[in-house]
Formats: structure tokens, C-alpha cells, sequence
């Protein structure tokens, strides 16, 4: 039987999959640079755990993500010269080449940021109009005290939580 930990209840918990098919999400690269052994632990780690669930006769539906424009994508084409886009590109087309190298389970799905923006607009609308979420300088932040169970699956107090939390100097709970 396999067992998962579960951040919310604090405890290992038998896994079983909601639906007929096992589904997981794993948050993807920013392509800025080198793949580095960070990534390889991560991919590795979430490739054997899906392989173990097709060992087990779960049909699993994976999707990893590309985070292919970002600050530091940004950050990254100025310094090089670069067009971010093309920066993203390439080494996305590395880290792709260095997880079939380590044999990793490529991703069922596997979007890209900048072909899913216009996606996001309808449900950030929604957060800002239901009081969720605001806009300063063009800028959307989550309104953190809108959601008294904020943080709570982190099990992390507050205090430690909030100082990360927000590195561009908006409200401090946001």
C-alpha cells in the first residue's frame, strides 16, 4: 500500500486516486539557465512515484508546466542580449534533452506560460471582483486576509510565512 504525507492532516495517509485516473500537477522550470542537479532530484523523485503508480494499475495523467516568461527570464536576456523568448526556448529544449537523458517520464501535458496568459485573464478578473485580489502599478496581489484559511497547508505560524511571502513591498499580508 502506498502512502503519501499529507501537508493538511499532518499524517501519512493511504493514496488513493479521486477519480479513475491518478492525476498530478508538478511545477515546471523557469528556462533561464543550466539545468542543474536541483531539477534532475525533482523530476526523478515525481518519475518514480509515477511510475509506481502505473506498477499499480493506476492510469496516471501528468502535467508539468513551462513558466516561459518571468522576472528572471527577463533579468537573464538583458544580461546576455538575448530575446527572452528565444532564451526560454533554448533552454527549455535543454532541460528537455537532459530529462530524456536520465530516462524521465516526459509530461502528458507540458503548457507553456505565455500560450495560457490569455487563460488567466477570467479567473484573476474574478478573484479582483469577489475581493480576492487588487491592483497596484499594474501589478495583481492576492488579498491574503480575504481567505481566513490562508497558509494553512503549509502548517507553517504566520510569522513565518508572511515575510516571504511578499518580496515586492505591497501590503504586508499580501
Amino acid at each position: 500500500m502506498l502512502k503519501l504525507y499529507n501537508n493538511q492532516s499532518r499524517r501519512l495517509e493511504p493514496f488513493t486516486p479521486l477519480r479513475d485516473t491518478a492525476t498530478i500537477y508538478v511545477c515546471g522550470i523557469t528556462p533561464y539557465d543550466t539545468t542543474h542537479l536541483g531539477h534532475a532530484f525533482t523530476y526523478l523523485s515525481f518519475d518514480v512515484l509515477i511510475r509506481y503508480w502505473e506498477y499499480l494499475g493506476y492510469p496516471v495523467r501528468y502535467v508539468q508546466n513551462v513558466t516561459d516568461i518571468d522576472d528572471d527570464i527577463i533579468r537573464k536576456s538583458r544580461e546576455v542580449g538575448d530575446d527572452w523568448l528565444q532564451l526560454g526556448n533554448r533552454w527549455t529544449r535543454h532541460f528537455i534533452e537532459d530529462m530524456c537523458a536520465l530516462n524521465v517520464r516526459p509530461p502528458d501535458v507540458f503548457p507553456r506560460a505565455t500560450d495560457v496568459i490569455s487563460d488567466m485573464f477570467g479567473p484573476i478578473q474574478t478573484l479582483i471582483d469577489k475581493g480576492h485580489a487588487y491592483v497596484v502599478d499594474g501589478h495583481v496581489y492576492y488579498h491574503v486576509a480575504s481567505n481566513p484559511d490562508f497558509g494553512q497547508i503549509s502548517g507553517l505560524p504566520e510569522d513565518e510565512w508572511l515575510p516571504t511571502a511578499n518580496e515586492r513591498g505591497n501590503f504586508p499580508g499580501d
